[in-house]
């Protein structure tokens, strides 16, 4: 006799749909600007970070190298950022915001903010620092399981 399983009581399931609810939050709050949250993540890091080379910004959000030059070159098509080649080594691409992606993620900040606040809603204000704070001790435990481990 087979027993029926409980999907919800899966952590892999539920974070697989948390994940799936977490992009439609930012898509419907940021929609408006045409950049999804991978995209939201490389320009964020390229801002803080000036000249940070392809490889360097793959491995800081946790993506491949060959996903990120897709995000990269849809990005530089859309006129959001420049790569350049190192003066040190011409193998190496530099990242830098352009005014258009300097411009963009000053609009894309509120609703990138709502996205966030939107997601924890549901949490009473009491539990959302510790839910981050779990939520951190998972991902950072178990980053080098990733195809793609993050650095930062």
């Amino acid at each position: 006799m087979n027993k029926k399983s409980n999907l919800n009581g899966l952590p892999g399931h539920s974070i697989r749909r948390l994940h799936q609810i977490a992009v439609a939050v930012f898509l419907q709050e940021t929609g408006a600007h045409g950049v999804t949250p991978v995209q939201y993540a490389a320009l964020q890091t390229v801002a803080d970070t000036p000249g940070i080379d392809q490889r360097t910004l793959a491995a800081s959000i946790g993506l491949d190298t060959s996903t990120t030059a897709g995000v990269l070159d849809r990005l530089e098509a859309r006129g959001l950022l420049a790569r350049s080649a190192s003066p040190d080594d011409r193998r190496v691409r530099r990242l830098t915001l352009t005014p258009a992606g300097h411009a963009l993620l000053k609009l894309l900040l509120p609703d990138m903010q709502r996205a966030q606040q939107r997601m924890l809603a549901p949490l009473p204000k009491a539990e959302r620092a510790e839910f981050m704070r779990m939520l951190q001790v998972l991902v950072t435990s178990n980053n080098e399981l990733s195809r793609a481990p993050s650095d930062g």
